[in-house]
């Protein structure tokens, strides 16, 4: 089963630039800017990384960010990521980037976007992995509507931007708050990828439907307490970006046998399985996978139909879609002979 999971090609479609660095990139960027308060030593940053609850994810996640002062950090944080996915044989990553995060700070703009596609185009060609950009409001940070991220995405639009998100913390942060800027986002041809029903209810999941015409949404496991929105969802075959280890260490859920994953595929929902923060939560994405057969139950075919699912719900051209289709199928026949 390890050698099938490392063989299919897979695509991440809700990983954040950030939350990817593994501890070895952190700790370069720990000693390069060590007034930030973020642990030099490798066995202090793993403690650091033990969260009580979502809040004091966020905590963390926010103090790490304050590394982050240049487009060499970017470049560090790309390049580090982009190793780590083609060692999962991922071969197409979406990755959220909280630009107003980055600006905030004093990164100049022009800054940030060449380090981005700078670093895309070394990712392709030193790996050969097709990087893309979601650009998300980092809620509540970018007050009071979002507009200071979708410009950057909209005016700015790094190489490779294909979405617009919104993520942060979802309890007091209602979703149609945002509906001005992701209205902006959509006519300029930028796909909506909200996160919603992480830490909140199925509300969150509809009003991301309804008032941001989210075409895909990030964790939505909350979606199992709502089963007319467990059919719209698979009716309309709207993908959730599920992300188990993720949700286990933010303490979203209790064990990973309480995780509503075997539910949402009961119900037919699409379903992609992604990392979220790797770096954070020590994972990858072939570690999700096979934890997919480990604590659920499900076989090569079953994860064979998760890399698909992957595939289809990226926003890549289709000649790279039918390839990696095609790849997967080729795998498959090979382990099942």
């Amino acid at each position: 089963m390890r050698s099938f999971v490392a063989a299919l090609p897979k695509v991440e479609s809700h990983v954040h630039l950030l939350g990817s660095a593994s501890s070895d990139t952190v700790l370069r960027l720990s000693r390069r800017h060590p007034e930030c308060g973020v642990p030099v030593d490798e066995h202090e940053l793993r403690a650091f990384y033990e969260f009580t609850d979502f809040a004091h994810f966020i905590d963390v996640y926010v103090t790490v960010n304050g590394l982050v002062r240049t487009g060499a950090d970017i470049r560090t944080l790309i390049d580090g990521l982009a190793a780590d996915l083609a060692a999962n044989n991922v071969r197409y990553a979406e990755v959220t980037v909280s630009a107003h995060s980055h600006l905030c700070r004093g990164m100049d703009v022009d800054e940030l976007a060449e380090a981005l596609e700078g670093g895309r185009a070394a990712a392709l060609a030193e790996h050969g992995v097709h990087l893309a950009w979601i650009f998300d409001i980092p809620a509540p940070g970018d007050e009071p509507d979002g507009m200071v991220t979708v410009d950057f995405a909209v005016r700015r639009r790094p190489q490779g931007t294909v979405g617009f998100g919104l993520g942060g913390p979802e309890i007091g942060q209602p979703r149609g708050r945002y509906a001005r800027a992701f209205a902006i986002a959509r006519e300029a041809g930028l796909h909506s990828v909200p996160h919603a029903g992480e830490t909140t209810g199925p509300e969150s999941i509809w009003s991301a439907l309804n008032d941001l015409r989210a075409e895909r949404i990030g964790h939505g496991t909350s979606a199992v307490k709502d089963e007319k929105l467990l059919a719209h969802l698979a009716e309309h075959a709207i993908p959730l970006e599920v992300c188990p280890t993720s949700n286990l260490r933010t303490r979203v859920v209790a064990d990973l046998a309480s995780h509503p994953l075997p539910r949402l595929l009961d119900a037919g929902v699409p379903v992609t399985i992604n990392t979220d923060d790797p770096g954070m939560f020590h994972c990858d994405l072939n570690g999700e996978y096979l934890l997919c057969h480990t604590e659920f139950g499900l076989g090569r075919s079953d994860l064979a139909d998760l890399a698909r699912a992957g595939v289809r719900a990226a926003f890549c051209d289709d000649e790279l879609r039918a390839t990696l289709l095609a790849e997967i199928d080729a795998v498959e026949a090979r382990f099942t002979r």
